[in-house]
């Protein structure tokens, strides 16, 4: 029962089992839900979000890295927290969105610093810790480029 458990919320609900690249298709549907859910953009409801997703994580991570070995790409619950993470106090539209979601995976794959370190700690702390610290930097980043743009007078209506 246990692992059943660990199963589903480690993969969001089986989306971690996607046959390609089952990281990105998870955090492609945090994204969605995120814009097709408008409740998501409160800041209670999504930093409730995210602590749940991550300490939910850190108990499925831990339990699924006992049955399947270190950090299995099947556990996707990490990218649902990190992309969350990456989408927080964004302003509406759809170039937040894609810029936060292209930087978040940017983030998450490459591993720079911190992010490649966080990543080493024991358990399902590793799993999770990398890529909040990937949504925090893409989260910045998203910020940065969208205050270039509007500096520059590029946020077309976008």
């Amino acid at each position: 029962m246990k692992l059943r458990v660990a199963q589903i919320l480690s993969t969001f609900f089986g989306i971690g089992y996607f046959p390609i690249a089952p990281g990105t298709v998870t955090s492609a549907a945090a994204a969605l839900l995120y814009f097709f859910i408008p409740a998501l953009h409160s800041p209670l409801l999504l930093f409730s979000l995210i602590a749940f997703s991550t300490f939910a994580g850190v108990w499925a991570g831990g339990v699924m890295e006992e049955h399947f070995g270190n950090d299995p790409s099947i556990v996707t619950i990490d990218e649902v927290a990190g992309q969350w993470l990456a989408l927080a106090f964004m302003p509406e539209g759809w170039l937040p969105l894609l810029l936060s979601f292209a930087l978040f995976r940017f983030f998450d794959i490459a591993k720079p610093g911190a992010v490649d370190a966080a990543q080493r700690l024991p358990g399902g702390w590793g799993i999770m810790a990398d890529d909040l610290l990937a949504g925090l930097f893409a989260n910045l980043s998203t910020r940065a480029v969208l205050g270039l743009l509007a500096m520059f007078h590029l946020a077309l209506a976008l």
